[in-house]
């Protein structure tokens, strides 16, 4: 016998998918194709050829596929029962949609579709982490005011943080600490003294004698830092997604660049700790990411999610370490985490609740900002664009820090822009600084701002 999923919408709901030619949206639309209640039913991106054969590898027919160039065009394909894959925002039916996905991961792009999903009173589950942490405020309030729903999308770290957030606290539990793994595991094979980062090596035979936290944890993760100091394991990437969570949780960054310790799963409630409690942190109520380490057969925590808590009765806590849950060594906090994210297989938990109206995330405001601080000295004239598999910007580094003044630029806004001004080694980049800034996205910043902290 098998379980299947099964229906109970009279309509299903439709979905709109931008930035779909990836791998994002391709686990997304191969998801949907098992959910008789959700179809993607338009499918936005400037590819339209590599659309089109992403469908037909998924299995669709190619005679269940259009390319209408007009917005009547990809009503009257839709209709037929066909799936309109479309160039740009121009062929949209949005009165053919209940839910906008935006996965573009581009500022300017992906604002205007949210913002225009929204004035055509269409619900929006934003993947695209970028422009969140631009505009997210912002569009979440205009979600609101107009009795339509705002969600960052389940599959990413940002919402499954957020998810597990909720259950915590509801729990009853005190949050000292709450982040993810980064994208890519350190397997280290002692046999051969190798670090594998996703297929980039360093020789690193000094982990085999760090294998263990030891008397001195924060020394052991410094040794670790050393020994695979060759390595990149900061990402913009995640920089973007903790300041995400940052705004729907008041959360901080203990450090601007977050601290990125090389650890194992079952030493992460020793480590996310104050000070004072041997741990590594300044202050606690924090966001941050750690590198994972482990060894060959070991299961990944693949880019899953952590949340430190405070525990409780010393004999509760005992009895929960024996049954393999995550304990510091003096039982005072434990770790909760989800080893997992799954993409786009879990997205239709957000589109299903922002039909239903079901989550219950608080409304975000902009308590952090994602910017940009100058790694080097800076000319008027540079110009500035996001490049890459995990959308970095040359020349300057992405930090968390509290939007003090409306003066600090976001670092998603940078892109496309010029500097009109010389920036120094070591500064924020602001927004005096820049020309070509995108307007509405910049707008909606100011606007979230405005909305206070």
């Amino acid at each position: 016998m098998i379980l299947h999923s099964t229906t109970s919408r009279a309509t299903p709901v439709r979905v709109l998918l931008t930035g779909a030619n990836g791998g994002y949206g391709r686990t997304l639309l191969d998801q949907l194709r098992r959910l008789p209640d959700l179809t993607a039913t338009q499918l936005v991106d400037p590819d339209v050829d590599g659309v089109t054969a992403m469908l037909h590898e998924l299995g669709v027919p190619a005679s269940s596929v259009a390319t209408p160039s007009t917005a009547a065009a990809t009503a009257e394909a839709v209709s037929a029962g066909s799936i309109a894959v479309i160039a740009d925002a121009s062929a949209v039916d949005w009165d053919g949609v209940d839910v906008l996905v935006e996965a573009t991961g581009r500022i300017e792009a992906g604002h205007g579709y949210a913002d225009t999903a929204l004035d055509r009173g269409v619900h929006v589950v934003m993947v695209s982490k970028e422009v969140e942490s631009v505009a997210g405020v912002a569009l979440s309030a205009k979600a609101r005011a107009a009795g339509l729903r705002y969600l960052p999308g389940d599959g990413d770290q940002p919402a499954n943080l957020l998810r597990l957030v909720a259950w915590v606290l509801e729990c009853g539990f005190d949050v000292v600490a709450l982040g993810k793994s980064g994208e890519y595991d350190l397997a280290f094979d002692p046999a051969t003294g190798v670090v594998d980062q996703a297929g980039t090596t360093v020789h690193a035979p000094s982990l085999a004698s760090l294998l263990d936290l030891g008397d001195d944890p924060l020394a052991t993760v410094e040794a670790r830092a050393a020994a695979v100091a060759g390595l990149k394991r900061a990402a913009a990437a995640d920089s973007c997604e903790m300041n995400v969570v940052s705004l729907y949780t008041g959360a901080r960054a203990d450090v601007e660049a977050l601290r990125y310790p090389v650890a194992r799963p079952d030493e992460l409630a020793d480590l996310y700790t104050a000070r004072e409690d041997g741990g590594l942190l300044g202050r606690t109520g924090v966001v941050d990411v750690f590198s994972m380490l482990r060894l060959p057969g070991e299961a990944s925590f693949a880019g899953g999610v952590f949340v430190i808590v405070r525990t409780g009765d010393p004999v509760t806590w005992e009895t929960l370490r024996g049954k393999g849950h995550v304990v510091s060594r003096d039982g005072r906090h434990a770790c909760i985490y989800w080893p997992y994210h799954f993409m786009g297989v879990e997205t239709p938990l957000s589109i299903v609740a922002a039909v239903d109206g079901t989550s219950r995330l608080p409304e975000p405001r902009q308590h952090t900002v994602l910017a940009a601080r100058a790694r080097e000295a800076l000319s008027a004239g540079t110009a500035f664009r996001v490049e890459g598999h995990h959308h970095e910007i040359a020349g300057v580094a992405p930090v968390i820090v509290d939007p003090d003044d409306d003066g600090i630029a976001p670092y998603y806004l940078l892109g496309g822009a010029r500097l009109v001004a010389d920036v120094a080694p070591g500064d924020l980049v602001r927004l005096d600084d820049l020309a070509d800034v995108p307007e509405a996205a910049l707008a909606a910043y100011r606007a979230g701002l405005a909305l206070g902290r």
